[in-house]
C-alpha cells in the first residue's frame, strides 16, 4: 500500500492538532505519512466549501460545540502549547508554496515543523513575506534559495494541481486523510484512520 496522505494547509488549527497526533500514529502503525499542501481556500471554492466561522455564524450553539470539542482534543493529547493566532485568518498561499520547495530541497519535515510551531504555538505575522523571510532563517533553512524556488511556476502550478486533486478524491477540507483510495474528513477521523493502516 502508498503512504497514507495527510492533506494540510497551515491556517488550519485542526491541521495543527493533527500535525502534533500524527508522530504517535505513525509510531504504532510503522508507516510515514505523506505531508500534501492544499490550499484551502482553493479546495473551497473548487467544492462550494465554506470556513465553520461563516457556515455556522447563525448557529451560536455550533459555534460553542465546536469550541468545546477543540478543547477536549487538547486536553486529550496535551497539547498545551497551543495558541491561538491573533493574525488569523492567514493568507497562506507563500507558506504552501514554499512547502512545496521544501520538498525540493529535502528539508520539508524541518519547514513543516517551523511554520506549524509559528502559526498555533509561537505565533507570528505569516501572511507577511518579510516575517516567512525571517522565520525561514530562524529555523535554520535556506530562506534565500527557498523563496525564489517557491516563484518557479512548476511549483505554483503544482500546489494548484494537489488542490484539485484533493477536490477530485473528494476533499472538500482539511485536514483530511487518504488511505489508499477511501478518503477521512477532520481530526477525529484519526482512529478511523489508524484502523484503516492497520488493516490495509
Amino acid at each position: 500500500m502508498s503512504a497514507p496522505v495527510f492533506l494540510f494547509d497551515f491556517v488550519s488549527p485542526n491541521a495543527y492538532f493533527v500535525h502534533r497526533v500524527l508522530p504517535e500514529i505513525e509510531t504504532r502503525t510503522r508507516t510515514r505519512f505523506r505531508y500534501q499542501p492544499v490550499l484551502l481556500g482553493g479546495l473551497f471554492k473548487l467544492t462550494g466549501n465554506q470556513a465553520p466561522i461563516f457556515t455556522n455564524a447563525e448557529i451560536p450553539a455550533k459555534l460553542a460545540y465546536d469550541r468545546r470539542e477543540i478543547e477536549r482534543f487538547i486536553a486529550r493529547h496535551a497539547l498545551t502549547n497551543f495558541r491561538m493566532n491573533p493574525h488569523f485568518p492567514v493568507n497562506t498561499l507563500a507558506l504552501l508554496r514554499l512547502a512545496l520547495a521544501a520538498g525540493e530541497e529535502g528539508v520539508a519535515a524541518q519547514y513543516i515543523e517551523a511554520m506549524f510551531h509559528h502559526m498555533w504555538e509561537d505565533p507570528r505575522a505569516l501572511g507577511d513575506p518579510a516575517v516567512i523571510a525571517q522565520t525561514l532563517t530562524d529555523a535554520g533553512l535556506p530562506a534565500e534559495r527557498l523563496l525564489a524556488r517557491a516563484q518557479e511556476q512548476e511549483i505554483k502550478d503544482r500546489l494548484m494541481a494537489n488542490t484539485q486533486a484533493a477536490a477530485d478524491a473528494g476533499a472538500f477540507g482539511v485536514p483530511s486523510f487518504l488511505v489508499g483510495d477511501e478518503l477521512y474528513f477532520g481530526k477525529n477521523a484519526l482512529p478511523e484512520v489508524e484502523e484503516a493502516i492497520a488493516t490495509h
